[in-house]
């Protein structure tokens, strides 16, 4: 079915929004890319399978708003060693689809793809993110982000800063 050209506008507001998240990521620019974020977001990479419901399964990362800025300030002291010497990053992010928008809230989904170069080797790390934004004033920001990593039931010995 063709594209209303409201819904049109807004597939490329969001898609521009995905981008411009995913390049902040790779060039490690986190102050902004934690600014992409409302009061209220979550960050999620679960562990073993699609989901479900984070308070009740593992998970590689849970982060509340308040967290999210806590392992940034963290990152900042030089005292944390996640990414020293900080990997080279580069995603690509495709298929991206506008699932549901319902008022100011727009569920999207999308496939990514992040190749991450550090001292320990090269990695590929696919995923399916969901994410869902939410209109304000200055446009769109993060609610919600899930990073369903492909691989997430097995052994991960390395992971980026921010998947």
């Amino acid at each position: 079915m063709p594209m209303t050209p409201e819904q049109r506008a807004t597939l490329e507001d969001v898609t521009q929004f995905i981008y411009r998240e995913a390049r902040l990521q790779d060039d490690h620019e986190y102050d902004a890319w934690e600014s992409l974020w409302t009061d209220d977001g979550v960050y999620w990479v679960p562990a073993n399978g699609d989901g479900g419901d984070p308070e009740k399964v593992m998970s590689i990362i849970y982060d509340n708003r308040s967290r999210i800025a806590l392992r940034i300030r963290q990152f900042h002291t030089g005292k944390r060693f996640s990414q020293t010497p900080r990997s080279r990053l580069r995603r690509l992010v495709s298929n991206i689809e506008v699932l549901r928008e319902e008022g100011d809230e727009i569920l999207v989904t999308a496939n990514a793809m992040v190749c991450e170069s550090q001292t320990r080797g090269d990695f590929v790390w696919a995923s399916r993110n969901e994410y869902l934004l939410r209109r304000d004033a200055d446009g769109l920001r993060m609610a919600r982000k899930t990073v369903v990593l492909i691989n997430n039931s097995t052994a991960m010995y390395s992971l980026a800063f921010l998947i």
